[in-house]
């Protein structure tokens, strides 16, 4: 079992394993820029509270930390400012998948990178503990940033794009998304 670490990625972001004192930086950035928080955390139904569905994730995640079915961290540039969350969940569309991961980066802290270098030290960070990892990644084909980011993660990494899209779940709905795995260790051992 793992406990979430703390990370670090380039020399101006770190990554915090994600607990409830991020939930007023969580919901100012879901306020900020609702459409792209709704395509990274789908599962949010906007006829409810907002807040309230956000700190039970965070609960979640806090809760979970220690269990290693969960692994989500907030980004904070060297300042402390909130940039964004990232993770691995258990929320699987195959048995022979470990994680799916999941990113979210406020708009004033987009294209710089950090979604990529986040990525990539999370999947150093699991690669380092040894065993076999597949890593699944769903993006909703209308997402185009999320859809580039995935590209490049899964380029980095060595991953497949599957070529046909995969239902996932929604509220009753099964709606299309494509799927990127990848497999670490990267050399397949």
């Amino acid at each position: 079992m793992a406990t979430t670490p703390h990370l670090s990625i380039a020399d101006d972001f770190t990554l915090r394993p994600a607990n409830k004192a991020v939930l007023s930086s969580v919901i100012e950035a879901f306020n900020e820029d609702r459409d792209s928080a709704m395509a990274a955390l789908p599962w949010i139904d906007m006829r409810k509270d907002i807040n309230r569905q956000l700190s039970d994730m965070l609960f979640d995640i806090e809760s979970a930390s220690d269990a290693d079915r969960l692994h989500f961290w907030s980004i904070h540039d060297k300042m402390g400012n909130f940039a964004g969350m990232v993770g691995v969940g258990d929320e699987l569309q195959f048995s022979d998948s470990h994680y799916n991961l999941g990113y979210w980066v406020k708009p004033s802290f987009r294209s710089q990178g950090i979604a990529v270098l986040s990525v990539n030290s999370i999947l150093s960070w699991l690669e380092s503990r040894g065993g076999h990892f597949r890593i699944e990644v769903a993006v909703h084909p209308h997402n185009e940033a999320g859809l580039a980011t995935a590209e490049k993660i899964c380029s980095h990494w060595n991953g497949q794009t599957l070529e046909e899209f995969v239902g996932v779940e929604l509220f009753g709905r099964t709606i299309p998304h494509k799927v990127y795995l990848i497999d670490l260790p990267q050399n397949g051992e």
